[in-house]
């Protein structure tokens, strides 16, 4: 363990930030103690390390539920995680203790929008396979046929969840001559569809009508597993899907059939479960599942330069030293 300051800390990083990186960690008027590697912190240790604590700043890669909030104790005031999801916070022990939650929920929206779309092309058109042949002597004379994919114009693409990222991801289909957007979430959202325009429809109609289906909802109770046996086989022979949400939307046994059984064409995920999947694993042996680095979406040189200050730093150094009073979002 790398402390930033020599005294005894008041907030716990659950990764290695530098001071060129986060400069409100590193200015702030708090003391703060953070684990030294760009590796996961061991549970053991992320459970010694959070006693006494007021603020804790974590990952993805960290679950935050009563275990590790009792061994933090009655001074913990915040949890801020570097993310746009929090699933892996329990809000429900957040709440029992009033405890806020800091996120960083717009930060990503473009950087994963605009790899959504690399994605969806990437599989549609069999870019990944095609390298892959070339690669491996694959590629001889031309062929009119080989390797023909599936193309947007003219296309119907629905999406599962039409938050930022969702409504991010059709505006940069749209010029492409995408003929009808569809929709489906837990509700109509008119704010955001009248922009492109997209259709509410029930799932199952999604399904049977697209010849995209991006998934971007987040994973909660309700939508995990979603994306299993009942709604592959509703979807066309031809279908792209396309997961760029959680891993845990997907029934992954499922879109193997699926996939493997011909009834939808291919499949492009920038996540799974677990991450990284096994090197053996059956999903990562076909061709029309373009699996590239899991959880590559959200980089890039903008994003980070937008982490690098609020929402997600500031958020955990707000309440404990009394500034500013900027409200930090809590999800109920």
């Amino acid at each position: 363990i790398s402390p930033v300051k020599q005294t005894s800390p008041v907030c716990f990083t659950s990764r290695s930030h530098d001071p060129d990186t986060f400069p409100h960690l590193s200015s702030c008027s708090c003391n703060i103690e953070q684990w030294d590697s760009d590796e996961p912190v061991p549970r053991s240790e992320l459970l010694e390390k959070v006693a006494g604590i007021r603020g804790l700043y974590c990952l993805l890669t960290e679950k935050i539920d009563a275990e590790v909030l009792d061994a933090a104790g009655p001074s913990l005031q915040v949890v801020s995680t570097m993310s746009v999801g929090y699933d892996h916070v329990s809000l429900e022990e957040l709440k029992k203790r009033g405890i806020r939650l800091g996120y960083t929920p717009d930060v990503l929206t473009e950087a994963v929008a605009e790899l959504t779309v690399a994605l969806l092309l990437a599989t549609s058109r069999r870019l990944l396979e095609a390298v892959d042949e070339a690669k491996n002597g694959g590629w001889g004379t031309w062929k009119p046929l080989w390797m023909c994919g599936y193309g947007l114009t003219d296309s119907t693409v629905g999406i599962l969840g039409l938050g930022r990222i969702g409504a991010a991801v059709m505006a940069r289909l749209k010029p492409f001559g995408v003929k009808r957007f569809l929709y489906a979430d837990t509700g109509p959202r008119p704010d955001m569809a009248t922009k492109i325009p997209a259709e509410f429809v029930p799932l199952e109609e999604l399904a049977r009508h697209s010849d995209f289906v991006v998934v971007c909802c987040a994973l909660t109770p309700e939508t995990q597993g979603i994306c299993a046996s009942s709604l592959f086989s509703l979807m066309k022979d031809t279908a792209i899907f396309i997961n760029t949400s959680r891993g845990g939307v997907v029934n992954q046994e499922d879109l193997y059939q699926a996939l493997v059984n011909g009834q939808i064409a291919a499949a492009g995920l920038d996540v799974t479960e677990p991450e990284p999947l096994p090197i053996d694993h059956p999903l990562l042996k076909l061709k029309n599942c373009a699996c590239p680095s899991p959880q590559t979406l959200s980089f890039s040189s903008g994003t980070l330069q937008q982490h690098r200050g609020p929402p997600c730093p500031q958020s955990l150094l707000l309440p404990q030293a009394g500034q500013g009073g900027t409200p930090i979002p809590h999800p109920q």
